[in-house]
């Protein structure tokens, strides 16, 4: 039986439940929504095909609507189909495009609340982030739409549609961002909605942009089934994925034997490294902001490696930083006029990865491990008699063994860990322990000692003493060793992965014949 909490002066704000949010959905597409299921999109059609499963809401367990899953056959329906509106778009002037897009970016943003909703109740957002998922989205497209002309310059579409496959945890700001940038640059786009949450929202944010003309496919299936047409079909002009390593190489497999153009981005272990460092108070400010999401984002910073000789003044500073996270149901509220919740994080995708989580810590712990922190649900905001089955509080392990996954492993999830180094050898080391992340920080007073290190660290972006992310607009992004593999995006580099320019191009990438930064 799932656990329970009773915290009995809270109750979920008036207007947003789940039937609530579903409710504005058939009114505001009904098109795209039946009474009990999402549709899928392809060949400019909403489709009631795919058998539709069952889902719950990380939230507190109950019913939601799940991804209506497609067979492979009828996914390379979609897939031929798509080519065919690519083929018809790429001529599409680029006014036009740019007025298509701008006008989706206007119903985006007139529907922005319902969007953030639903990201709350299907992938467990907290209000604050959801929203900002939403409009990182909106405000990151409407930069490409203001700038697209010279970054388009001398360049033409791919010669089939880019096909998107993309983990849950942002669907907003990274996929429906990515696909409407690629539309712009004048691909149609077909994607598949994430199966552990987020179709929905997708299906809403699809609806939109199709009513102005975007030639947008939302198909949803497994990734064994639909991988032939999503990513070996010879119609595809261009593969980006995001997501795990092991899911990631396989993907990159099939690319490179087809010569497929291809934008992979896979996790990492992203490393904070103390060193030579006195300023305490900043580290605290920040350490809260590092826990937003339950640090279920590729750019998470899941494990300090820390000076030995400083311990004592890193635990100091760190622990009542930990202590202080916000943990609770997003909707949450004492009185029906109260604003939502402020919280540093709700619950995790799903029941099965808390648990997940959970176990790996007890047995980490088991083989030597040493729990510094360990926070309590009962510390939480919740509703009376809640099913908290996703929910898992901050947890922090100094020196996880090494047949730990949480040694070598990105967690994904509200679990920091914490390694000792004496020397400056250890210390890189340590921070290169996945061969290759996304992003990393170094603190340490001395610039000169953060110029001398920050080479030898394997990270696309690294810091001085403040976090790195993912990056808007014109800043780039890509990866070191294994956590990224083909084009860099971000900025130009976006419009560039997704489009062809001179012959001989060579885009700045990680690929399996030559990397090259930007």
């Amino acid at each position: 039986m799932a656990p329970t909490l009773t915290t009995p002066h809270l109750i979920l704000k008036p207007g947003t439940a789940w039937s609530d949010a579903w409710a504005r959905c058939l009114a505001v597409a009904p098109e795209a929504f039946e009474d009990d299921r999402v549709r899928n999109l392809w060949a400019a059609a909403w489709q009631s095909d795919g058998r539709a499963v069952p889902a719950t809401s990380p939230v507190d367990g109950s019913p939601i609507a799940g991804p209506p899953r497609l067979d492979s056959e009828t996914a390379q329906q979609a897939v031929r189909a798509c080519l065919d509106a690519h083929r018809a778009w790429r001529d599409v002037p680029l006014a036009e495009r740019k007025a298509r897009v701008t006008a989706t970016l206007d119903a985006l943003t007139e529907h922005r609340e319902l969007l953030a909703l639903l990201l709350v109740w299907e992938i467990g957002k907290p209000w604050r982030l959801a929203q900002a998922d939403v409009d990182r989205a909106i405000d990151g497209v409407r930069w490409y739409v203001d700038g697209v002309e010279p970054m388009l310059a001398d360049r033409t579409p791919l010669a089939g549609p880019v096909s998107n496959i993309a983990s849950w945890n942002y669907p907003m700001s990274v996929l429906i961002h990515a696909m409407l940038v690629q539309a712009l640059a004048g691909n149609a786009v077909i994607a598949k909605a994430p199966t552990d949450g987020g179709v929905a929202c997708l299906t809403l944010a699809c609806a939109l942009a199709v009513r102005e003309g975007i030639p947008l496919t939302l198909v949803s299936g497994s990734g064994g089934e639909l991988s032939e047409a999503l990513v070996r079909a010879p119609e595809i002009g261009c593969v980006s994925f995001v997501g795990g390593r092991d899911t990631g190489a396989r993907i990159a497999t099939a690319v490179a034997d087809l010569g497929k153009r291809h934008i992979l981005e896979q996790e990492g272990l992203n490393t904070w490294g103390i060193w030579n460092f006195s300023d305490w108070p900043s580290l605290t400010g920040v350490i809260p902001k590092l826990f937003d999401y339950g640090k279920q984002r590729c750019t998470a910073y899941p494990r300090f490696v820390v000076q030995r000789s400083l311990f004592a003044d890193f635990l100091a500073a760190y622990l009542p930083a930990v202590r202080s996270i916000r943990l609770g149901h997003p909707l949450a509220v004492e009185r029906p006029g109260d604003p939502l919740p402020e919280l540093d994080f709700g619950p995790l995708i799903n029941a099965a990865k808390a648990k997940e989580l959970n176990d790996q810590v007890s047995e980490a712990i088991s083989r030597g491990a040493v729990p510094l922190h360990q926070g309590a649900l009962e510390e939480g905001l919740f509703l009376p008699g809640q099913d908290t089955s996703a929910y898992l509080p901050p947890v922090t392990l100094l020196n996880p063994p090494p047949s730990s996954p949480l040694h070598h492993a990105e967690p994904f999830g509200p679990v920091d860990t914490i390694v000792l180094v004496d020397t400056e050898a250890e210390l890189l080391a340590a921070m290169n322990a996945s061969n290759g992340a996304l992003v990393a920080t170094l603190s340490t007073d001395d610039p000169a000692t953060y110029a001398r290190l920050f080479p030898q660290i394997r990270a696309f972006k690294t810091g001085h003493g403040k976090p790195r992310s993912r990056g808007d607009r014109d800043e780039l992004f890509g990866g070191f060793g294994h956590s990224w593999r083909g084009a860099f995006v971000g900025g130009e580099l976006l419009v560039r992965a997704v489009t062809d320019g001179p012959s001989g191009e060579r885009p700045p990438g990680n690929f399996p014949d030559y990397h090259l930064m930007p």
